[in-house]
């Protein structure tokens, strides 16, 4: 039974001299080099060392013995960053209430004074705000951890998508680092709504300066998974565990580069893909005589209105040539140069079968962040051109879009699932 969750006894305390700092790589995908170190504490024991993680969580330990013990836990580290020629970065893990609390009765900052004391930058420290419960003052909190940035340190929040870390309170601490939960990356290897949502915190992190950092990387198949999804930082025992001593930064280079070749490699061979499925269905289109009829249909249109006599010929046009699609294509439609929806949705059902929706003539689809990029077909319109991957609103489906010019103002529009990396 693990000491600190015992219900017969307290926690124990560790003593001193058996509390020790140890230091998990953090590496930087761009560099392929350690970009730095968590600080973790643990206990050395007669059988090893244990993780000093389940005393900090116990709400029965006191704050101040907990405070104490992070500590001495933190000033190791400074002093250790202190004898090392060429110093890592460092992350050290603070909770928002203990960093409140002090600050708020003493008006200082005790991580900055242990920098100062042994010569060390603060531009080479990440205060890691880590996920709990708060229920002090975000405004006050702000103030500290602006104090923090003032000084050059640079403040990351972790687990994001759990407790602490809301959208409001990123917004209000404008991290430098986002970390995301490894329990959330683990679930997007085997449910899809997981990796959007992983994919989500790649563009916060783009949207507000940010680097998106993924931890608890076990696995090659993890590493692969943090390249797609915008990683800049990796950590996780893939590299190594939590360890008493630093490593030299190359240690993890070819892991790194292979795994980096790998997904260029993929990307490389779905972009391929994708540049044939466009060509053909480019190809198609004037073979089957689709292209023809739906111009036609267009020249016969009076003063340039949508009608329901030029949409059923729109839709008669799109229905002949719907056989010679596969069964990845879930959806066609045709539009004009302006966003205007000409057709009705032609939509694969799960059975397979063909369905139209003439609810979606008239839509205006010029809202969609694929839209305008697909009108800028160079003259002559000769050329098909697909969208970056996105989640399909109807089936949740990763999907792409591929337009296709058809005269002078029409754009016919297919979503069709991706099945590439």
């Amino acid at each position: 039974m693990n000491a600190y969750r015992s219900h017969e006894e307290m926690p124990a305390i560790p003593p001193e001299d058996r509390i020790a700092a140890y230091y998990q790589p953090i590496v930087a995908l761009d560099t392929r080099r350690i970009f730095g170190y968590e600080v973790l504490g643990r206990e050395r024991t007669g059988d090893g060392v244990r993780s000093l993680g389940p005393f900090f969580s116990d709400e029965r330990v006191p704050v101040e013995d907990q405070v104490r013990v992070d500590r001495l836990l933190r000033e190791q580290a400074i002093a250790k960053l202190g004898e090392t020629a060429e110093p890592p970065f460092l992350f050290l893990n603070l909770k928002p209430s203990w960093i409140y609390r002090h600050y708020h009765s003493s008006g200082e900052l005790h991580t900055l004074q242990l920098l100062e004391k042994y010569g060390i930058s603060p531009s080479k420290v990440c205060i890691e705000i880590t996920e709990e419960e708060f229920r002090g003052s975000m405004t006050e909190l702000n103030e500290v951890i602006d104090e923090y940035r003032a000084q050059g340190c640079r403040i990351a929040i972790d687990d994001v998508g759990s407790g602490f870390s809301s959208y409001d309170r990123i917004a209000q601490i404008q991290p430098n680092l986002l970390k995301v939960d490894i329990h959330m990356m683990k679930k997007s290897a085997s449910h899809q709504g997981y990796l959007g949502v992983l994919r989500s915190f790649s563009t916060l992190a783009e949207q507000i300066g940010a680097s998106l950092l993924v931890e608890g990387v076990e696995t090659r198949q993890d590493l692969q998974r943090a390249i797609q999804i915008g990683a800049r930082y990796a950590q996780g025992y893939l590299f190594a565990p939590a360890e008493a001593e630093f490593r030299p930064k190359d240690d993890f280079a070819q892991v790194i580069g292979e795994e980096l070749e790998e997904h260029k490699r993929k990307l490389q061979a779905s972009e391929r893909i994708w540049l044939q499925k466009g060509k053909r269905l480019f190809m198609s289109i004037a073979e089957t005589g689709t292209r023809e009829r739906l111009e036609e249909t267009e020249e016969v249109r009076r003063d340039g209105a949508l009608s329901n006599e030029a949409s059923e010929r729109y839709d008669e046009a799109i229905s002949r040539w719907l056989p010679d699609l596969d069964e990845d294509c879930l959806r066609v439609y045709l539009c004009r140069d302006n966003g205007i929806q000409l057709s009705s949705n032609h939509s694969r059902s799960p059975e397979g079968t063909w369905r139209i929706e003439k609810d979606f003539r008239g839509s205006d689809w010029s809202w969609r962040p694929y839209f305008i990029p697909h009108l800028s077909h160079a003259e002559p319109r000769t050329e098909s051109k697909i969208s970056t991957k996105y989640a399909d609103l109807d089936t949740h489906a990763w999907i792409r879009t591929v337009s296709l010019p058809i005269g002078r103002e029409l754009v016919l529009f297919l979503d069709i699932v991706d099945r590439t990396i």
